[in-house]
């Protein structure tokens, strides 16, 4: 028997599984997260290989969600010194990189940057001449400076072989140590935007190589020598651990979508509403066709606007141990603070002093965990009202994420999903799993290999069926450059969106195939 591992990290815990070749789950384990992170991830592998007790060689995979990147760039830790690149002079002086960023993360990533000749129009002609002496001299004037460079070509959706020209000029001039991203492999249409993930793609090389290698080592101190290691993307899809490396900013917000392939697969729907409810908050999205549904709208990421394929998630301050409180008009409030992981010391159910949700849950009832004796003296009246106001807070989030007036199948997950009622409006049908609890570690563990390519095409260029097949060819290479096995990769998604403003039928195609993983 052979087995997987999947282990994710979140706000309050960090959940492991262990499935077997068939997809069962074999155990689970919820661990607090620890503030390094990495030492939280030891502890739920330990335990769950203890627990388990599992041959460690029969694992063949091991998989991590991880918020390491997400916790860098919000908390400004950790990132490195970028130099910014962008090939369009004259033209897009007026608004220089890092407009409309925080000044703090500025300053993190020290603000070298430059925009020289190159780029092309938006029918691909050449906007100004490209000029490699110039771009040597730049790259040259920054050695010792960044240990990062983000390259960025104004239209290189549409035609990037200037990127990858400074790429390898990059590699030649700063030497193999320094990262190096293209705007063309990481963001879609719109400058700024695109620069922006990409820069941020490049901060992020440090916490990524960090945590990888501490996956590697904490499963290697485990016994578990023999598993392909993989991270989880935010499509809900997984990557090689050599494309993660590359491609770091692409685990930002996969927590959510593991609990959203989790989810699909405990209640076997491919069309739901996913509710996953956490310590601290709670993450609603939109399961379609068995993947979580993407966000069509730019994403602040801690405060820096970026337009790389994201999750379309609504989080509220809603958890299992969101506070509770009577304020002076009589009403009842419910977060958004919370004892997060500690409320197993400050509950009241647990000996504590403070009034969570978990305990009107115990109150009413609906779970028994802790001593309901200590929760005995709040009333019906008032732990009814705080299901109401729990109740009209999950339901104001599921409307946000409708896009018909239908009521919705919702599946719950996380462990604090006891605390939503029973009967919601707008709801048809609640699922709830006792797996449900680790749907995160789940997804994780079931996920195939992802990949995905855009381009903008010129349909009176290129027709319409070749373009297709172009893309869908560089979309199975990057599954494969990722992990997936050639041969196994399928269609799941294409995208086109017609660019209004180009005479000549210009077309955005986005295509995603998923492959199988690779086998030992």
């Amino acid at each position: 028997m052979n087995y997987k591992i999947g282990i994710d990290v979140g706000g309050t815990n960090t959940d492991a599984a262990i499935l077997d070749e068939d997809l069962n789950l074999v155990h689970s384990v919820k661990s607090p997260t620890s503030e390094d992170i990495e030492s939280g991830i030891f502890q739920a592998l330990h335990r769950v290989l203890q627990e388990a007790n599992i041959d460690q060689t029969a694992v063949t995979h091991a998989m991590l969600g991880t918020t390491q990147c997400t916790n860098a760039i919000v908390e400004r830790k950790k990132l490195a010194k970028v130099g910014v690149l962008r090939l369009r002079y004259p033209a897009t002086v007026s608004v220089t990189p890092f407009t409309a960023w925080p000044q703090d993360i500025v300053d993190v990533l020290t603000e070298n940057y430059a925009i020289a000749k190159g780029g092309y129009e938006f029918d691909g002609k050449t906007l100004s001449a490209f000029d490699e002496q110039e771009i040597r001299d730049i790259l040259t004037s920054w050695q010792g400076k960044v240990e990062a460079v983000a390259i960025v070509g104004v239209f290189s959706s549409l035609k990037n072989d200037q990127e990858f020209y400074v790429h390898d000029i990059s590699r030649e001039v700063l030497g193999e140590d320094v990262s190096i991203s293209l705007s063309s492999t990481i963001g879609s249409v719109g400058l700024i935007e695109r620069e922006n993930a990409t820069i941020l793609n490049a901060a992020l090389f440090k916490v990524m190589q960090a945590t990888s290698d501490g996956f590697e080592k904490a499963l290697a101190q485990e016994g578990v020598e023999n598993a392909e290691v993989y991270l989880c993307q935010n499509d809900g899809t997984l990557m090689s651990i050599d494309y993660a490396r590359e491609f770091p900013i692409l685990t930002i917000a996969c927590g959510p979508t593991n609990s959203i392939r989790g989810a699909s697969y405990l209640a076997g729907l491919e069309n739901a509403v996913v509710l996953d409810v956490g310590g601290t908050t709670s993450d609603i999205g939109v399961i379609t066709d068995g993947f979580p549904r993407e966000s069509s709208v730019a994403v602040d990421v801690g405060g820096v606007r970026t337009n790389f394929r994201m999750p379309d998630i609504v989080s509220i301050g809603l958890g299992g141990g969101s506070i509770v409180r009577q304020a002076e008009n009589g009403e009842v409030t419910v977060g958004p603070d919370s004892v997060g992981y500690k409320i197993s010391e400050k509950a009241l159910a647990f000996g504590g002093n403070t009034l969570t949700t978990t305990d009107i849950a115990v109150r009413l009832g609906k779970i028994e965990i802790g001593d309901s004796e200590k929760v005995a003296h709040i009333t019906q009246d008032f732990a009814e009202k705080a299901e109401a106001k729990i109740a009209q807070m999950v339901e104001e989030a599921i409307d946000r994420m409708k896009t018909s007036s239908g009521d919705v199948t919702l599946i719950l997950v996380g462990g604090g999903n006891i605390i939503v009622p029973d009967q919601l409006k707008g709801v048809e049908e609640i699922i709830r799993d006792e797996k449900g609890a680790v749907a995160n570690a789940i997804g994780a563990s079931i996920s195939q290999i992802g990949g995905q390519y855009e381009q903008i095409y010129i349909y009176s260029q290129i027709a319409r069926e070749q373009a297709l097949q172009d893309a869908r060819g560089k979309a199975d290479e990057q599954a494969m450059k990722a992990g997936a096995i050639e041969g196994t990769i399928e269609l799941v998604e294409v995208e086109e969106i017609p660019l209004a403003y180009h005479p000549d039928n210009a077309t955005r195609l986005r295509v995603k195939v998923v492959g199988d993983l690779m086998q030992n």
